[in-house]
């Protein structure tokens, strides 16, 4: 991968039908593949968080990240490096109980990856972990390695800007500024 980078873009937008479709089509049209995307309700009433990860260009990344601003619904858009985000998966591990049981090395690792065990029932067990994506990547080797996973699941990467604010409150309060003075001439 020459030149890409794994860069992390946060979409808000209004929560509306079809902007999802349309957000991914500016990805379609450059031929880049999304490795992960969440989309969930932000802090803000009626505004939706998409948070999409892809390798691409520096210049590329850009292009998108301006593309997918001017989607009438779309109100802001920004792309992150790894350095500049505090970004977390969730993943769940469905491994046999007897298997889980019978191999200690197991339970080790569950205990390294400091992740929790949520369900056991004697067929099986359901191990969640929070983390970065290489842990969930290792422990979902190392337990397979040890032949007790029976179904895996991961989450889309969810993350926060390391700024002090999140850069769409400022944005909305600035255009909610400007639209009282308006209102008021």
């Amino acid at each position: 991968m020459e030149n890409k980078k794994l860069y992390t873009i946060i979409v808000h937008s209004e929560n509306l039908a079809g902007i999802l479709n349309q957000i991914t089509a500016v990805f379609t049209r450059r031929q880049i593949n999304i490795e992960s995307l969440n989309v969930s309700a932000s802090s803000i009433k009626g505004v939706h968080k998409y948070t999409i990860t892809c390798w691409t260009a520096p210049d590329t990344v850009e292009k998108v990240v301006k593309q997918i601003e001017k989607k009438l619904d779309v109100i802001q858009a920004h792309y992150f490096t790894d350095d500049e985000i505090f970004q977390r998966e969730v993943a769940m591990y469905k491994v046999s109980t007897p298997e889980f049981q019978k191999n200690p090395e197991a339970s080790k690792v569950v205990r390294r990856y400091s992740a929790h065990i949520v369900e056991v029932n004697p067929t099986f067990s359901i191990v969640e972990l929070t983390s970065m994506s290489e842990d969930i990547t290792n422990m979902y080797q190392e337990l397979k390695a040890l032949n007790c996973v029976l179904q895996f699941v991961r989450s889309g990467r969810i993350a926060v800007s390391t700024s002090c604010f999140e850069r769409v409150n400022e944005y909305l309060a600035h255009r909610e500024e400007r639209y009282q003075k308006e209102k008021q001439q």
